[in-house]
């Protein structure tokens, strides 16, 4: 790295926060701070759910997930996952978005309390609160990877911890200021940035690779996209787990996850979310066929080396990062590097706070809050909650040094504790008019403490399922974790729906729940 690599990052990093708190401007008001007043472009929006989504865990981890496949594995399998993304988010285009934004909601879990009422809402929303903060610690980790590699050119040893402190003290400052418009903004910006630098990272590898690179490739199996063979229950990506489970688990984080519903709720109507949407689907479908061609360039520039062994990293999400360093012309370099460390700034911090203050607190409160009230309220939860992301990345950092799993699926992992639970809440109140709030919440609470048994405490030996808490290896295997979505989805509407058998007629349901739209 040379002074021009970081005379740019530098500049990346200050600009893009001041950059944000510009667009954001003044917010007059909570609505403004929250959702931005519903005056976005769809075209913006879906550049920043897609942002939101990836960010610098696609950058770094989802090449590595190619270049480390084994021949058995295909190195693009991870694409099935994309495939069911699409089917998933178009389902929720029409049957929660126009629920959310033609009900003028502020959040996703203001449907749950109109349908159920406060208890169910508050546990829905708490239950966010706690994934987000886990999935985006780790989330905050990953765009410290990059940075410690820089400073190690250097000479400079500077712990994570140190690094996520910097990053998060970064990206409050726009969060604060410029609320939900500079976020969505902020996002849009830097996704188009780091892909654009993903581009000349291709470009550079095109012009250093040996001749038959791409024919080697293929013998091994790294530009397979579909895996039939494996075993549907363990294995990494076989095609029936990868393409339902990517199919619920789309329409748990795009429609019960409010990191993402709040995004689509600050465009100006329900067709223009719902393009947005259904957009990012095919977006994020191109972004990792993308970064996984980046891995196999990777694979026969290292001549699939082991990271670890053969290169001295400290884990193998640190390769992406390695190779732009040292293998990159300067200000390229530079380049590169900024747009992975701005895809820190994808901020959830408004979802946190706007969920917090509206779903929880102003419950808890029991007395309606004023605007001004609310406003001041989302501000303070916005420091509270990036306080607590920093102190989360730190820890994950960490412990991260014993981990195998590339950081793209911890993250993916973390969400499958609950996410079954928040759809299956959602779609429990649609399908079965009987249910109560207590029918919901004892169906959600059972749900999460089911998928948890399954996933700490359910091994494989071969296709066979035993009770076994121990660590898995090589002979006994978990349940592949596209699995955990559609099993919590089931397991609610199961629990949920039988006891909503006690109950002779149907719930009274508003008028929020019949809403009709012209899409």
């Amino acid at each position: 790295m040379r002074a021009l690599d970081l005379a740019i990052i530098a500049l990346f990093l200050v600009g893009m926060p001041l950059i944000g708190m510009a667009i954001g401007g003044r917010q007059k008001s909570s609505t403004d701070y929250f959702v931005s007043e519903k005056r976005i472009s769809w075209w913006v929006v879906c550049l920043s759910v897609v942002s939101a989504e990836t960010s610098t865990l696609t950058v770094l981890s989802v090449p590595v997930i190619a270049y480390m496949a084994t021949p058995a594995q295909g190195g693009m399998t991870y694409l099935t996952l994309a495939l069911g993304y699409i089917v998933g988010r178009i389902i929720v285009s029409f049957v929660l978005l126009p629920r959310y934004i033609a009900g003028d909601l502020v959040t996703a879990y203001a449907f749950l309390g109109k349908r159920y009422g406060d208890g169910m809402r508050a546990t829905a929303s708490v239950t966010f609160l706690f994934t987000r903060l886990l999935a985006d610690g780790i989330r905050l980790f990953a765009t410290a990877i990059p940075i410690k590699v820089v400073l190690a050119e250097y000479g400079i040893t500077a712990s994570y911890w140190a690094i996520v402190v910097a990053l998060g003290i970064a990206m409050v400052f726009y969060s604060f200021f410029g609320g939900a418009r500079a976020v969505v903004w902020v996002d849009a910006i830097q996704m188009l940035w780091y892909v654009l630098g993903g581009v000349v990272v291709i470009w550079v590898l095109a012009g250093q690779l040996p001749d038959g690179w791409f024919a080697k490739a293929s013998d091994v199996n790294k530009f397979q996209l579909f895996d039939f063979t494996s075993s549907p229950l363990t294995g990494a990506y076989p095609f029936v787990a990868a393409f339902f489970g990517g199919a619920l688990l789309s329409m748990a984080s795009h429609g019960a996850d409010q990191l993402i519903v709040q995004r689509l709720m600050a465009t100006r109507d329900v067709k223009s979310a719902q393009k947005a949407l259904i957009a990012s689907g095919f977006v994020v479908f191109l972004q990792f066929a993308f970064f996984l061609f980046i891995g196999v360039m990777m694979w026969a520039f290292y001549a699939g080396v082991d990271p670890v062994k053969d290169l001295g990293l400290n884990n193998k999400d640190e390769l992406f990062a390695h190779f732009i360093v040292n293998d990159l012309p300067s200000g390229l370099s530079g380049f590169v590097i900024a747009g992975i460390l701005a895809a820190a700034l994808s901020s959830s911090l408004g979802a946190l706070a706007s969920s917090t203050v509206t779903d929880v607190y102003e419950r808890i409160r029991k007395t309606p809050m004023t605007d001004e009230e609310r406003l001041r309220h989302g501000r303070i939860w916005t420091l509270v909650w990036a306080g607590l992301l920093i102190v989360c990345a730190g820890l994950f950092a960490s412990s991260n040094a014993t981990t195998a799993d590339p950081i793209v699926v911890q993250a993916l992992g973390i969400a499958g504790y609950t996410y079954g639970a928040l759809l299956g809440a959602f779609l429990l109140g649609l399908i079965f008019r009987r249910v109560t709030q207590v029918d919901a919440i004892i169906a959600f609470v059972a749900t999460v403490l089911v998928v948890g048994f399954v996933i700490l405490g359910v091994k494989f030996v071969g296709s066979t399922p035993t009770i076994d808490f121990a660590k898995a290896d090589a002979t006994r295997k978990t349940l592949t974790g596209w699995w955990n979505t559609p099993l919590g989805v089931a397991v609610t509407l199961l629990v949920g729906g039988l006891l909503s058998l006690r109950h002779s007629r149907g719930v009274p349901v508003g008028d929020e729940l019949d809403v009709k739209t012209e899409a």
